[in-house]
C-alpha cells in the first residue's frame, strides 16, 4: 500500500513501525522489500528445484536418481534460508512494533532465535 507520496505504509496508516520517524520508516520499508525480494527469488530456485526433480524422478535413470541427491540438499539449504528470512521479519517487524522505531530486517536477525539445522 502506497500514501500520497508514493512511499509504502502498512494498513494501520504509519510507516514500517508506525510510531519512528519518516526516515527510519523508508529504511525499514526498504529492508523489507529486500527481504521478500531475497525470498522470492528462492522460492523461484525452489519451484525449478522440485520440477527437476520430479522430471528425474519420474525418469528412473540412475544419473537422474542420484543427481536428486544434490538437488534436495540444495532445496531443504534453500527453505532453511527462507525460515531464516521471515524470521529476521517477523523479529524486525515485532521489534519495531516494542520499540516505536524500525530496525532493519537485517538487524533483527542478530539477536534472532536460530532454530538447529539437520545433520546432512
Amino acid at each position: 500500500m502506497e500514501n500520497s507520496s508514493g512511499r509504502e505504509v502498512l494498513p494501520n496508516g504509519g510507516g514500517a513501525g508506525g510510531m519512528g520517524n519518516g526516515a527510519a520508516n523508508g529504511r525499514a520499508v526498504q529492508a523489507l522489500q529486500r527481504s521478500f525480494a531475497e525470498v522470492q527469488v528462492i522460492l523461484e530456485k525452489n519451484r525449478i528445484l522440485i520440477q527437476e526433480i520430479t522430471q528425474n524422478q519420474e525418469s528412473l535413470e540412475a544419473g537422474g536418481l542420484s543427481r536428486n541427491v544434490a538437488l534436495i540438499r540444495e532445496l531443504n539449504s534453500n527453505i532453511a534460508r527462507v525460515v531464516d528470512l521471515y524470521n529476521a521479519l517477523s523479529c524486525s517487524f515485532s521489534s519495531s512494533l516494542t520499540n516505536g522505531s524500525a530496525p532493519a530486517a537485517s538487524d533483527a536477525s542478530k539477536g534472532a532465535y536460530k532454530r538447529p539445522r539437520p545433520a546432512q
